[in-house]
């Protein structure tokens, strides 16, 4: 029997667990200053400056930041002369990601939408990254995650995506760690793997989370120009 599947528009419509998972979203933005929160960093990310910074985007292509949170490194990008957009399930979140870009005089486009079902046509965007969204999904979303990030970029588009992966076994952190073979499963269907690198857990390279070090994964990703090839 064939495994089961959840589309863009079953993930759309959500179930109880994926409305309990919004509320909890929303009351840890309710809870505390964002300035506060875990994940919050007002610089952007090190691995996205990098790639930047190596050309990895194509310069002033269309960005989408899945995951986007308060938006550091959507307003990183749009001052780079990024088209930049993010996303993020918390309209919370957005408002306070809205209200920092009009304090900067910056445009972007923020919007509250779920991960798995994107609310922009097919071939928007030709880059994309995700700090840290998809290992908080739940497992059942992966891949219409991974489908629909396919969809929206261009094709030859990179994706930089970052996780705390499965060795992690702090009891903080995201609840579904990937480990590297999961995240190929999700995405080798739409995507070459360029590059991945691992930061370790203490080094400048790592993630810091409420003052734990974590360690992280980055994996650059490049859109498929066609359909993966069939097995030999």
């Amino acid at each position: 029997m064939a495994p089961a599947t959840t589309s863009a528009a079953t993930a759309r419509r959500g179930t109880n667990a994926d409305r309990k998972e919004l509320v909890a979203w929303e009351d840890w933005y309710a809870r505390q200053d964002y300035r506060k929160m875990p994940w919050h960093s007002a610089r952007p990310s090190p691995w996205l400056v990098r790639a930047v910074r190596g050309q990895r985007f194509p310069p002033r292509t269309s960005v989408l930041d899945l995951g986007c949170g308060t938006g550091s490194n959507s307003l990183w990008l749009r001052r780079r002369g990024f088209a930049a957009a993010g996303i993020d399930i918390s309209e919370t979140a957005i408002a306070i990601a809205s209200q920092r870009a009009h304090r900067a005089g910056l445009r972007v486009q923020f919007r509250t939408a779920n991960a798995a079902a994107l609310p922009f046509r097919s071939g928007t965007f030709g880059a994309a990254l995700d700090n840290g969204c998809f290992h908080c999904l739940p497992i059942r979303l992966r891949q219409p995650y991974a489908r629909e990030v396919a969809r929206v970029l261009r094709p030859g588009s990179p994706f930089l995506l970052t996780w705390i992966p499965r060795e992690v076994r702090s009891s903080l952190g995201p609840p579904h760690r990937p480990a590297l073979a999961e995240v190929v499963s999700a995405f080798e269907p739409g995507f070459l793997f360029a590059s991945v690198e691992r930061g370790d857990a203490g080094s400048p390279d790592g993630w810091m989370v409420c003052g734990t070090p974590f360690a992280r994964c980055t994996a650059l990703l490049i859109r498929r120009m066609g359909r993966q090839p069939a097995p030999w």
